[in-house]
């Protein structure tokens, strides 16, 4: 079967096979990595030495580098500045108790890299070659992946258009980075979220689904006002109705109610697919947990509290990892939901993702892939 191309990409997008790629390096004179205090590792604060730059131009992807970390020069006409086109991925590199350095389900984060890229009429780039880039960006940035349990270097591959005009149409040339962050957990306590009924994250249609930098400026508001309220995250619900719900703000929602795993399904294009909350589903069902994705009524979970039904309420994503939700707000009132140190099924899948990720169980479905 010939692999379909993307309009902008001169490779297969679908391209499955092992590969080495020629990329240019060239080491900093000044390493900062004894500076670093490994003992606290705000997110998102402290980056490596190094980054990946690989351009697109004429049509195809040029030969990438890894050279020190540093500003970039930007036109004031850049394209991405005025028009947008700017999508990213997260991901993480853990070290395992035993030295071993590996990643998480890459092939899911290269394939919601493609698709973002489609849907911002962007170049993709193949599988392949994505993961590849990944694991050479971490290789040369070993030293950086913290040995701390609770920490990890967080990777951020992102693309964006570089065109130097004014005009509303897809750039013609992108730049393609990837920049990592030694770090801690992104949140220190469980998480107490508002229901959102005026604002609204993604409409049917839109670019809900693509990891975009403009769906995230959108929240901000909205995120503020629940900040002021004393929320440290929204739960959105769906823009046509605000009946449903879809997502929290920084990953994907799960609920337990009656001994059952209910998340929204991914079906509509106004839901992020999360790498984490499919492996939660994954997990779960290979448990034999009872899994439902589907349409979630915010009165379904409502009324799942008031009756002391709702047994778990979890965020689910890459920076998150597994976030208990201790408390939800709707409407004016605040619901407590049951104390995090009894629930059952979040507790069991936060084990065994830190235990494969850190080489303590064994990983039965193969998940975690060395760099």
């Amino acid at each position: 079967m010939t692999a379909k191309k993307s309009p902008y990409s001169h490779t297969p997008l679908n391209d499955d096979q092992t590969m080495t790629l020629d990329i240019d390096t060239r080491r900093t004179e000044h390493s900062r990595i004894a500076d670093i205090d490994w003992n606290h590792l705000p997110f998102g604060r402290i980056y490596s030495d190094h980054m990946m730059v690989m351009d697109f131009r004429g049509g195809a992807w040029q030969k990438p580098a890894i050279v020190p970390f540093g500003p970039i020069s930007l036109h004031p006409g850049n394209a991405t500045l005025h028009y947008g086109q700017s999508i990213f991925e997260g991901m993480k590199a853990i070290r395992g108790h035993d030295g071993r350095i590996t990643l998480f389900r890459p092939e899911l984060n290269a394939r919601r890299f493609n698709e973002s890229c489609q849907r911002l009429c962007m170049p993709g780039i193949a599988k392949a070659t994505f993961i590849e880039l990944v694991k050479a960006h971490v290789r040369f940035e070993r030293d950086w992946v913290p040995a701390n349990d609770n920490a990890a270097l967080y990777l951020r591959p992102f693309i964006f258009a570089t065109d130097e005009a004014l005009g509303v149409r897809p750039s013609e040339t992108y730049k393609f980075m990837i920049l990592s962050c030694p770090t801690g957990a992104y949140y220190a306590e469980p998480l107490s979220v508002k229901i959102e009924e005026r604002f609204t994250r993604a409409a049917e249609g839109g670019v809900g689904r693509a990891k975009t930098a403009g769906n995230y400026a959108a929240s901000l508001l909205p995120t503020k006002l629940a900040n002021d309220e004393g929320f440290q995250q929204l739960i959105w619900t769906d823009g046509k109705e605000h009946k449903y719900i879809e997502e929290s703000g920084t990953m994907n929602v799960v609920f337990v109610i009656d001994g059952t795993l209910i998340t929204p399904s991914e079906d509509s294009d106004t839901i992020l697919r999360s790498v984490v909350k499919r492996s939660v589903v994954d997990l779960a069902k290979h448990w034999g947990i009872p899994v439902q994705e589907r349409r979630i009524s915010v009165d379904e979970v409502i009324t799942a509290i008031r009756e002391g039904r709702l047994e778990d309420a979890f965020g689910a994503g890459t920076a998150a990892t597994i976030a208990p939700i201790a408390r939800i707000g709707f409407r004016g009132e605040v619901f407590d939901l049951p104390p995090v140190a009894d629930r059952v099924i979040s507790k069991r899948i936060k084990a065994y993702l830190d235990g494969i990720k850190h080489g303590d169980v064994p990983d039965a479905l193969n998940w975690c892939v060395d760099i």
